[in-house]
């Protein structure tokens, strides 16, 4: 009877055992633990979804597998991790009236009358994406613009980044915003003959936005749905939701409950009531097989270029009267970082001006000094960084979370807003890596599209979409592609301390990765921007494929 025990659990043990899945004859690249290329042909994946080993031409294969995959030799990468994104902004902009395709006024208009036509229902029309910069408008639209083609409900439109609102006068009215109402602290109602001219900048924006009918609960769940299809199309297999509130953690938890989470997703909670809320007193465990974690809290210091609500230390070039928007005083900003930082919850702080990135530099160094050990303290975007400021960045561990993107989309307003003399800390990925500053690189969907490709192909560029400006804005800048891969899959890992499961396919890690349609290794920068995902596999498990 022993001896036939003994030989049942031997079996038992043997078919535990080969529960591996073998994708074989790939183009791999990865990358180890500092960050170097390694290539391999073949992964051996465990049943518990992590990696076993990567296989070179001549290794010794695995005996027995339980599933073989052939790969056809095609090329396999790290799942991309976007560092900053906004998951339900996504989805919603998949749903509402999108104006970022629009370049001109004139097709907005026509865009929202087509809009308001074929949507009936529900009364108030809502959506975003418009941008007065590309349009070349040379001012900001103002409710009878809108008022011209929809007049009879109200229209509420967010500026592609996110802070400023756009309102027709219907809006307004529902809204009780008359002459005599002041702006709020931290935020601009703009004006035209000293009456609301219906653009609304950053604080000013909830002016109108509380009384907007919120999504339904059925809209925000497919709201998510369409948000996870387009990351998962994007070979998006995690992101840093930045910015999460209590319903949108709601949305999100409905579908890992349901079984319909198949993204990875690091939780960065909107401000201090959502984190308090959802995880109390320390960051939450990982949920639904490592696919949902609360790791911290997002904060704002200041605005953003396009609507002049950066934080500058000097007047616009554009604009001599006008700084910006600082958002928080120095014991604001301190003090709501230091009640999350106590809980162990980590930092996460929009900073796009050259004063906001000193004022929270600054916060981090006083800071530091309490709350010590790997804090990994993050600053979102550090777009206009004084250069005297660099060197200060090396310090503490903090993470420069920034968006490739947005130099190739706003080196002209920037040059506009700032003069070119003031920008030599602009984007600096280069001077952030050679300062010994992690970098985490992601996208700010929906302002731009999550795809990774155009940031891949801008990190190591300086040029947009048209090629320009030739040779590269500021292209001592740039990255080599290693570089750049790093920043989007274990740098960003590394930002929100999950480089132990995620960013690379080495041995114990979870397997997610991409097929995709060419080995941008050896491709042209034009050609990586032009990639398209194949597949996308999540944990060992493919979740997504091209028709």
């Amino acid at each position: 009877m022993k001896k036939l025990l003994a030989v049942l659990a031997a079996l038992f043990l043997a078919q535990a055992t080969s529960a591996d899945t073998l994708i074989d004859n790939v183009n791999g690249y990865t990358l180890d633990e500092d960050n170097k290329v390694v290539r391999f042909n073949a992964m051996l994946i465990g049943d518990d979804g992590r990696v076993k080993n990567l296989l070179s031409r001549g290794d010794k294969g695995p005996k027995a597998v339980d599933f073989r995959l052939d790969g056809k030799g095609r090329t396999l990468i790290p799942g991309i991790i976007d560092a900053h994104g906004h998951v339900m902004g996504l989805g919603l902009a998949a749903l509402t009236l999108d104006l970022s395709d629009t370049n001109s006024l004139q097709e907005a208009q026509a865009k929202i009358a087509a809009y308001a036509a074929a949507n009936p229902r529900p009364r108030w029309i809502v959506g975003r994406g418009w941008n007065q910069e590309k349009w070349g408008l040379g001012r900001f639209p103002t409710a009878a613009d809108i008022d011209a083609v929809v007049s009879d409900r109200p229209v509420w439109l967010e500026r592609v980044d996110g802070h400023a609102g756009w309102a027709n006068t219907l809006a307004m009215k529902e809204a009780g915003i008359a002459t005599e109402t002041k702006s709020p602290s931290g935020g601009i109602i703009e004006k035209v003959g000293g009456k609301p001219s219906g653009i609304f900048v950053d604080a000013a924006s909830e002016l109108v936005a509380k009384v907007v009918p919120p999504p339904l609960p059925i809209v925000r769940d497919r709201a998510f749905m369409a948000a996870q299809e387009s990351l998962l199309s994007n070979g998006i297999t995690a992101v840093a939701d930045m910015g999460t509130s209590a319903a949108d953690w709601s949305v999100i938890r409905r579908a890992g409950d349901h079984g319909r989470l198949r993204v990875r997703i690091l939780s960065y909670s909107s401000g201090l009531e959502p984190l308090l809320a959802v995880a109390g007193t320390e960051p939450t465990p990982w949920l639904y097989d490592s696919k949902l974690k609360m790791v911290g809290v997002k904060l704002y210091s200041d605005g953003a270029l396009g609507s002049r609500g950066a934080w500058l230390k000097q007047p616009y070039a554009d604009a001599p009267d006008e700084s910006g928007l600082g958002f928080l005083s120095d014991t604001m900003l301190r003090n709501l970082m230091s009640r999350a930082a106590m809980d162990g919850f980590q930092v996460a702080v929009h900073a796009i001006g050259d004063a906001a990135n000193a004022q929270l530099l600054g916060a981090i160094e006083e800071l530091a000094l309490t709350y010590e050990g790997d804090r990994r303290w993050r600053v979102e975007h550090a777009q206009i960084v004084d250069p005297a400021d660099l060197t200060r960045f090396a310090e503490h561990g903090i993470i420069a979370s920034m968006q490739p993107v947005h130099q190739s989309s706003d080196w002209r307003m920037a040059e506009a807003r700032m003069g070119l003399e003031r920008l030599g800390g602009a984007y600096a990925w280069r001077s952030m890596l050679e300062n010994d500053v992690p970098l985490a690189f992601g996208s700010d969907f929906p302002v731009e599209s999550p795809n990774p490709f155009p940031g891949l192909a801008v990190a190591i560029t300086r040029r947009d979409a048209q090629g320009q400006p030739p040779g590269g804005w500021m292209p001592e800048q740039a990255l080599i592609l290693s570089e750049a891969l790093a920043a989007f899959t274990t740098g960003a890992a590394y930002a929100g301390f999950a480089e132990d499961r995620l960013g690379s396919l080495e041995k114990g890690k979870l397997a997610d990765f991409i097929f995709i349609d060419r080995d941008i290794f050896r491709s042209t920068p034009e050609q990586i921007r032009e990639t398209q995902v194949l597949e996308t596999w999540l944990g060992g498990r493919k979740v997504w494929e091209r028709d």
